[in-house]
């Protein structure tokens, strides 16, 4: 085992097939490790490129592994730092983690190749095909039902974005305790709660139903179900569904982590949510659902599902998401036309306590990519190792973006500064020397400095976001509104 830069040990996996070719890849590898950004720089200031060994500190990230797949096959793989903070347990590209809501991406692919079985209707009540449950109905479902394409993509007015999971010694309900709220679920019952197929809410409470329909149908618990419509066909050999690691393998997990730094209570919590949220993988073993995505798409290899199907899945409904995967549509440019549609690009983000996690990957490019960190931190992490990723292999995603950022406004500054309240979670906005920063669990624990950039409108460099202050007819700062992609979130202010 060596090192990839001070401090910080890696173990590695790679296709490169003789030693001029390693030379090269070793070359490729090493940029990435030292080519960190976030997707927001100031323009005008020095290089800031930074190493991967620093921002895992600086994130306080134990361990990161990252799988890419370049050409339609792995390229490389490698994994840094220890499972366990404060421990020797080096992780390697075989160490398991929790990747959260990537199970959504593989249980649906499961899910759609039982409806090409017959098994499953994509669409229709799907309370004509469940059992032992079912969704109540509401007013919200007189004209309209439920079905599973809508769950899937999460078009159908159910509620319960994402689940909390229990600490080691608690009692884990049942699925259906889950469903109806019921003890010791610490969840909502999952009812339906808009009209379906008017509006587009991420739902983890529907892919809890789905577990549950395809359960009935196969008569087979899920785990076993996916091993054998998924792992099995594609030599997935380091993944499972589980809601508690099985003992003997959890010295091979990289344990949960908090904002602080600290492990978790219990090192992971459980998840009976399986489908949802209670995978465990490789950054590696996850390449193999890139690359058959890929080949699917392509029309050379049906080992879960059909071309057809695969394109079915990879279109997008309401919303960013197709049947499983978030979606967007890419165009190369060589026709002139910005409609020019020719590849899609398909992903998954992944966050539960103590972990988080992306798979990334393009149909008909041959290129994608998979991060694992074990920390509540990770996900900044994760995309500044994107953006570093990206720029190496030419992608058109998760570009730096520069930034001209105005001269501070001490007087704003004090003006604004304070505390304030945001999902819930306390933030707190505060002066340092000129500069305004804002701090808030909800976007790590870190200070993040408020670049100014228009009148009482500031820009964040990671997360890519914009915080623009409220003030009210007297001018005094009643909240600020933070600016996220299309999402706008409002925060009010405390004293």
């Amino acid at each position: 085992m060596g090192a990839a830069c001070t401090g910080v040990a890696f173990a590695a996996t790679s296709n490169a097939s003789n030693a001029s070719n390693t030379s090269a890849l070793d070359e490729k590898i090493a940029r990435i490790e030292q080519g960190l950004s976030s997707s927001v720089v100031v323009k005008g200031a020095p290089d800031q490129k930074m190493r991967l060994e620093d921002r895992m500190r600086y994130h306080q990230v134990p361990a990161v592994s990252i799988a890419v797949v370049n050409n339609g096959q792995l390229e490389w793989a490698r994994a840094y730092g220890v499972n366990l903070v404060g421990s020797s347990e080096h992780t390697t590209p075989d160490t398991l983690f929790q990747i959260a809501s990537i199970s959504k991406a593989v249980s649906a692919m499961a899910a759609l190749h039982m409806v090409e079985q017959g098994k499953l209707q994509l669409d229709g009540d799907i309370n004509k095909q469940l059992k032992s449950w079912q969704l109540p109905d509401n007013e919200f479902t007189q004209e309209h039902k439920v079905s599973l394409r809508q769950l899937l993509n999460h078009s159908g007015g159910v509620n319960v974005h994402g689940f909390h999971g229990y600490p080691e010694k608690q009692t884990v309900p049942s699925l259906l305790a889950v469903l109806d709220g019921e003890a010791p679920a610490n969840s909502e019952p999952v009812r339906v709660e808009a009209i379906p197929g008017t509006e587009w809410r991420y739902s983890g409470g529907g892919y809890s139903i789905i577990q549950l329909l395809m359960t009935e149908v196969s008569k087979q618990d899920f785990p076993q179900l996916l091993q054998d419509v998924v792992f099995t066909p594609l030599d997935m050999r380091h993944s499972r569904f589980a809601s508690r690691l099985p003992d003997e393998e959890r010295s091979h997990a990289a344990a949960g982590h908090e904002v602080n730094g600290e492990a978790i209570e219990g090192l992971w919590h459980q998840y009976p949510e399986l489908a949802a949220a209670s995978m465990w993988s490789t950054a590696s073993d996850l390449t193999k659902i890139i690359i058959e995505v890929q080949q699917s798409d392509a029309g050379t290899s049906n080992k879960i599902l059909s071309s057809q199907m695969t394109k079915t899945m990879l279109t997008r409904g309401l919303g960013e998401t197709g049947l499983g995967f978030f979606v967007e549509d890419k165009s190369d440019g060589s026709s002139g036309s910005s409609t020019n549609v020719s590849y899609t690009s398909f992903s998954h983000s992944g966050g539960i306590e103590g972990s988080r996690s992306l798979l990334f990957g393009y149909t008909k490019t041959g290129q994608g990519a998979v991060v694992l960190t074990n920390s509540d931190n990770g996900m900044a992490l994760i995309e500044e190792i994107f953006t570093s990723i990206a720029a190496e292999y030419h992608w058109p995603d998760f570009k730096v973006t520069e930034k001209t950022a105005m001269a501070p406004d001490p007087v704003l500054n004090q003006k604004v500064a304070g505390e304030y309240q945001l999902f819930d979670q306390p933030a707190h906005v505060f002066t340092e020397a000129d500069r305004l920063y804002l701090q808030c669990n909800v976007l790590g624990n870190k200070p993040l400095e408020l670049h100014p950039e228009a009148n009482a409108s500031f820009f964040l460099t990671a997360p890519d976001a914009t915080v623009r202050f409220e003030t009210d007819a007297e001018n005094k700062p009643t909240g600020f509104a933070l600016l996220k992609g299309v999402n706008t979130y409002k925060a009010q202010r405390v004293n």
